[in-house]
Formats: C-alpha cells, structure tokens, sequence
C-alpha cells in the first residue's frame, strides 16, 4: 500500500527547463525543516510522478540526487525513506522571544523556584525509588477493567452519535457521590460533581473561575503541591504562602486579603500532618467572615493506618465556601486521568462551562468503565487490598528510619497517604543529600523543593519518602546506605 503523502509540490510552467531543479529543492526542503521525518517512507517514483503529472524519469533523477546526498535511503524490495541522520541539521533554532513589560501574568510561563534543586534524572531507574504520589499498579485487577472497559465500548456503540455531558457521565457522577459519602462522610449528590480529568485539571478550572487576574490573592501552604501553585500563578493570581505547624495551617497567618486558600487537611503535602479540628473550625470561620473560598485538596485519602479520619471540611461547611477535590490517580493509577469536583451549588455553572470550553468533555470510555468498577465493589476491594500493601511498607519505612536514621532524621507523624516525610537534624541541605543519594541509586525529593524560596531562611529541610514504588523488603538497606551518606 502507498504512504499518504499530501506534501504540497508546486511545479514551474509546462517546458519549464527547472523541473528536475525544483522537484529536488522542494523535497530536500521538506526534509530539512521536518514536514518529511526521519523514516518516513515516500511514494514510489512512478505514483508520484502520475499524481504531479511529470514523467517517472524525471521523478528517478529526482529521487536518485537526493540518495547522493544522503537525504534518501533505499530498501530493497521496500521502497525508500528519509534517511534516519541527515547531512546537515534538520531544525533551524528557534528565535529568542522577549516577554515585553507588563504582559498578562496569565501568558507568562509559570516556573518552579527552586526547580534546579531537584536530582537530575537517572538515565536507568534507581535502585531505591522512594519518589512521592506514585501508586504500585502491579496489582491492579487489569483482567477486570479490560472486561468493563469492553462493556462500557459495546454500550457506547449503541448510543446515538453526539457529545457527551461537559459534567461528566451521569453513572460515574452518581458512584463517586456514593463512594466519597461513604469513604469521607461529604455529602452531595450527582449533581454536585463535576468529573476532570485528574486534580490538576481541577485546579486548573478552579483557577479559572475564581482568579481575576493580578487582583485576586491565594493564600498556599508554606510546602505545596507545586502544580497547584502554577495553576494559579498561570491564572494571574497573586500567590502568598502560609505557615503550618504540627496543627497544620496556622489561620491566623493567612492575609485579611486572601480570598482563595487552598488546603491539604487530611495528610498536608508534602508533611503528612493532619489539621486539628480548632483550625478547621477556625479556616471555616475565615472564609464565611472574609467571603473566601477553600480548595480543599483530599489527596490520598483512601489509604489511613491510624485512627479515625478527621472530617473533611465539605462536610464541616455551612457556608458554601469548600471546593472538594478529588482524584483516582492514587487509589487507581494515574494513566487513568479522572478526578473530580464536589463545588456549591452558586460555582456548578461556571465550572461546567470552564470544562466545557477547556475540552468539552472527558473520554467516555474511561469514565463508563470507572463507574462499574466503583458501582459493582471493586474499588473498595481495590483499597482494602492495597491498604494493607502501602500498610506493611509503612511499618518497615517507620522501623529503619528509627533504626538507622537516629540522631540525623526525625519522623513527621503521619496516619495516612503513600509517603511519610522527615526532618534533617543538623546543617547539611536536603537538596544536597538528595544528589548524594541519587549518585548512590536512592531517589527522594528534598522537603525544600516544595517551599516558594527553597533557600529561604526558615523553609522546612528534610526528606520525603514514597513507598508506592519500592518494596518491604528493599526499605531497610535503602534507609541504612542513606544514614550512611548522612
């Protein structure tokens, strides 16, 4: 079968004497500025030359100046490519672009401070991945998603063609309504929820509809999760942060001015402490009286070890002041890209049309296969099982941190998530341990990657550990070998 090859040829006027020369300049151009790739197989000389109406001999000398060159590749009884390295480079250099003064925050792009402090990256996997928000997917029922996932394909099939609902499908709205008031006790019904594609689409929206920008102040936690901040940052908002301590965020701290605060109250990132129960009467308290919303940022919630979970502040609220936010990255896996919304009932409208103009509606498939797999029991049999996985890594991450990392890393009480995080007791920078411990195999990110300054004074200095990634029985030596280069 012949490639499609719709490369535009514009050939000179009939007896033109520059026929052969043009053919060769406009193929040879194509190649060099990438609109015919490396690999890319091309017509047979005698098609191309019947669709350009030129004769095969003119076609041949064309093709065989360019296999001189070394731009074409020929493949016996396979045709002829573009050739995979190319005499002279393929892409010109992009020209240097100044962001002029006072352009809109919104069209400038978000950077991470601090962003060079992470560990290069490891051209093969580490030894010792304790990287953060990563769930171990080997034991995934993979057998029962394709089964649902072929349902869901059959039962679309049969639907009459049109888009589906900016919401999201009416059947996954009503499982997540029923399973988020079973697992977190928030009320809400299907019409509550809006379905993103993940939490970072979420923030996105979010972002969207309550930032007016370089006016609007958003008040993060003093450690973050980092995308949220460059969803707001991206929005034009104008990005504070707030202290926390073992409490949690310190609501008194936050600015008279603020009007959104986004929260992880339920396992702060990236600490792990879990905001008291004064402080989320006392957050509630400010947004009712200083009209401010709350992101609330439920990461990780499934996965408890300790205790009775604390209420989630949707449920505490009175005031239509919580935005709930949800996500199966980590109880699923993260390919997946669902999440979802719990907004008030006066904010639906205008996030429903924020998804809507962002892509109108996620993929179908994916969510008519996750509202069986929550609707028929399989997500909580799901947890449950792997509760007790992350259960037993937690016990083995907790018993060689107090084993080897005494007198250098004292552990941040956490009852529940996929990491637990440490200080670092003495003078060495966590970034600097972290490149140590990449060079011995051990990935981890510094607590410090997460503040706005790193190198500010007063910013957090120690270590986070994932243990979705790694296995019970490597956690002991990785622990022991980093007490080592400590």
């Amino acid at each position: 079968m012949e490639p499609l090859f719709e490369l535009a040829i514009r050939l000179p006027a009939a007896g033109s004497r520059d026929l052969l020369r043009e053919l060769h300049r406009q193929l040879r151009g194509a190649i060099l500025d990438g609109r015919l790739q490396p690999g890319a197989r091309l017509p047979a000389t005698r098609a191309l030359a019947q669709r350009l109406g030129v004769s095969r001999n003119t076609m041949l000398a064309a093709y065989d100046l360019l296999l001189g060159e070394g731009y074409l590749l020929a493949r016996p009884g396979a045709g002829t490519y573009v050739a995979d390295t190319l005499p002279v480079s393929r892409r010109r250099p992009a020209p240097k672009r100044v962001l002029a003064a006072g352009r809109d925050p919104r069209l400038v792009p978000a950077s991470l401070p601090g962003a060079d402090l992470a560990p290069t990256l490891q051209p093969q996997p580490a030894r010792d991945d304790f990287r953060v928000g990563l769930p171990d997917v080997s034991l995934f029922p993979f057998d029962i998603w394709r089964r649902l996932s072929d349902r869901a394909l059959r039962r679309v099939a049969r639907q009459t063609a049109d888009y589906a609902d900016p919401q999201g499908q009416a059947a996954l709205r009503e499982a997540i309504a029923g399973h988020v008031s079973f697992t977190r006790a928030v009320g809400c019904t299907a019409d509550d929820i809006v379905v993103t594609a993940g939490a970072q689409q979420a923030f996105g929206l979010l972002a969207r509809i309550l930032v007016v920008p370089g006016r609007t102040v958003v008040a993060v936690e003093q450690l973050f999760y980092p995308s949220l901040r460059e969803a707001m940052l991206a929005a034009g908002a104008r990005v504070v942060t707030v202290p926390t301590d073992a409490e949690g965020l310190c609501v008194e701290r936050i600015p008279p001015e603020a009007r959104v605060v986004c929260v992880t109250p339920s396992h702060q990132f990236p600490t792990g402490v879990a905001m008291s129960p004064q402080r989320r009467a006392a957050l509630l308290a400010f947004a009712r009286e200083r009209n401010a919303v709350i992101v609330e940022d439920d990461y990780d919630s499934e996965f408890r070890f300790v205790g009775r979970p604390l209420d989630a502040l949707q449920t505490l609220d009175r005031a239509e002041s919580v935005f709930y936010v949800g996500t199966f990255s980590k109880s699923l896996f993260p390919a997946l890209r669902l999440g979802f919304v719990v907004a008030p009932p006066w904010a639906r409208a205008a996030l429903v049309r924020s998804r809507e103009l962002a892509d109108w509606h996620g993929p179908v498939l994916g969510q008519e296969a996750l509202a069986a797999f929550i609707a028929e029991g399989h997500l909580a049999r799901h947890i449950r099982k792997m509760r007790k996985l992350y259960g037993a890594r937690r016990t083995a991450l907790l018993e060689a941190l107090a084993r080897h990392g005494a007198g250098r890393l004292e552990t941040i009480p956490s009852s529940a998530g996929l990491h637990l995080s440490a200080r670092l007791r003495g003078d060495t920078r966590d970034f600097t341990v972290v490149e140590r411990a990449a060079a011995a195999g051990i990935t981890l990110p510094p607590l410090s990657r997460f503040a706005l300054d790193p190198l500010a004074p007063g910013t957090p200095n120690g270590l986070a550990f994932g243990y979705g990634l790694i296995g019970e029985a490597q956690i002991d030596g990785a622990i022991r070998r980093l007490a080592g280069l400590l």
